[in-house]
Parts: C-alpha cells; structure tokens; sequence
C-alpha cells in the first residue's frame, strides 16, 4: 500500500511539475517599447571612433543599426570607406532589474545574418545599465563601452505577440 502511494505521489508531482512554454514571443519591457536614436555626444567629434545607434525594440526582439565614423585606419583598405561605415544587429533582449540584455548576431542590411564581410561578424552581445528615463529619453551606461548612452524616442510601438513557428 505504501508503495503504490509513493508511486502516485511520483507520478502526480512528474505531471504538475513540467508545463510548455506558450508558442508565443514575450511582451519585452514597456519601457524601451519604440524606435530610439541615440543623441550625440557633446564631444564626439574629438574622438578617433564614433558609432551613433539607432535602435527598436518590438515585444522582445531588438534590431540596431551602428554607423560609424573613424580617423583611424584599423581595417582592410578596402573596408574602411573613407572612415564611415553601417553595421547591422538583431536578436532578443530581457530586461532585468536595472539592465537591459541584448543577446543576436550581427546581419547584413536586410538582417540576414552576416557571416562574413567587413567589420564585426558574429554574436552581438551588450549590457546596458538604465540609469533614469525622462519623458522620451532613456540614459543608458555600457558595461562594454566607456561612453554613456543617451536614447531618444522617435516613435512609440506596442508589443503584439507573435507566433514563435
């Protein structure tokens, strides 16, 4: 009698204790639902490489698009474009406390992945730690970049999930 007891307890646990992941993407984070373009640095111009980002946040994916401008050389003649040049990136991100997690890769213009070609290819990772937002203005600092990050709103979107099949 014991025994049957214990396996039905086994047995209902093992069936109360897993559950499927709805087919669907998470809502993301109200706070940087929207197309964002980051203002300039006050003294950008002083230094050798500058990267503008524009971003949007849909539910709970991200696309950025990096252009850059450099007075220095650290690429392939051929890649260097005068010094300006686009860079490209997709992926998720999760908000968590005061960070924002963006996990993709980076892709071509029409955010197909990118695997090979000038500038950066591979996983796009970044940390970025909210420091306040202002009406439509996020601050942001970069655990991976030593200049703050000042995003302003462009347009507003709301989150409608989709599908993930």
């Amino acid at each position: 009698m014991r025994i049957r007891f214990l396996i039905f307890i086994w047995i209902a646990f093992a069936l109360t204790a897993c559950k499927f992941n709805p087919n669907l993407q998470d809502k993301g984070s109200d706070l940087v639902q929207g197309k964002w373009e980051e203002i300039p640095l006050a003294y950008q111009d002083e230094l050798l490489q500058y990267t503008q980002h524009q971003f949007s946040f849909s539910c709970d994916s991200f696309y950025v698009q990096m252009n850059t401008s450099a007075k220095a050389n650290t690429y392939p003649d051929s890649c260097f474009n005068g010094g300006n040049w686009e860079e490209y990136a997709k992926g998720t991100y999760r908000k968590s406390n005061d960070t924002l997690y963006l996990n993709g890769t980076f892709t071509k213009s029409n955010w197909k992945q990118k695997i090979s070609g000038c500038y950066r290819i591979g996983q796009y990772l970044e940390a970025l730690i909210i420091e306040k937002r202002v009406q439509d203005t996020l601050y942001f600092k970069s655990l991976t970049r030593h200049t703050p990050l000042k995003l302003k709103l462009l347009e507003s979107l709301v989150c409608k999930p989709k599908p993930l099949n």
